[in-house]
């Protein structure tokens, strides 16, 4: 009898850890008029916003820099946001795993926008499309810088000193 407490105790357990949204990171799928309102808001944080995918190997070995920022920030007026660039369809299969694994502690989003063409202009007349992608932003101090290319550890922590309050 014990033992079989204890095997369901265990599974129990396991699949509360793999299940449950209070131990998995939630990925908050958006448009391009959620993310214009965050771009926009007159907020006093300093926003890093990256965008990137799960099939982009710059943006999976910038990733950690990005989420070194979120611990090192985590009690001051400073957040990192992670855009993916996923398809809306590869939510589950593909961008819920790829923050799982890497127990992602930054808010994750997924743009759900099909074409492209119609916001990027609006959020970044420079922005090519290509990614990783970073804009970092302050809108209460009028703060703003873009970069299209992937950062080394180095060159993102030197923009987040340049702005953060």
């Amino acid at each position: 009898m014990m033992k079989i407490k204890i095997r369901l105790t265990l599974a129990t357990l396991a699949c509360i850890l793999t299940a449950s949204p209070a131990f998995a990171q939630e990925v908050k799928v958006i448009k391009y008029k959620e993310l214009e309102q965050l771009r926009n808001a007159p907020h006093d944080t300093l926003y890093v916003v990256n965008f990137w995918a799960t099939w982009c190997k710059p943006c999976i070995k910038e990733m950690p820099y990005f989420e070194a920022l979120t611990e090192q920030y985590k009690n001051q007026p400073v957040r990192v946001v992670l855009v993916s660039m996923d398809a809306a369809e590869d939510l589950d299969k593909r961008v819920k795993p790829f923050v799982q694994k890497r127990s992602l502690k930054s808010d994750v989003m997924l743009l759900d926008e099909v074409d492209a063409n119609t916001w990027i202009d609006k959020l970044e007349p420079k922005w090519s499309g290509a990614i990783p992608a970073t804009m970092v932003f302050n809108n209460k101090r009028k703060q703003y810088e873009f970069v299209e290319k992937e950062l080394s550890q180095e060159e993102l922590q030197r923009m987040i000193k340049k702005y953060k309050p």
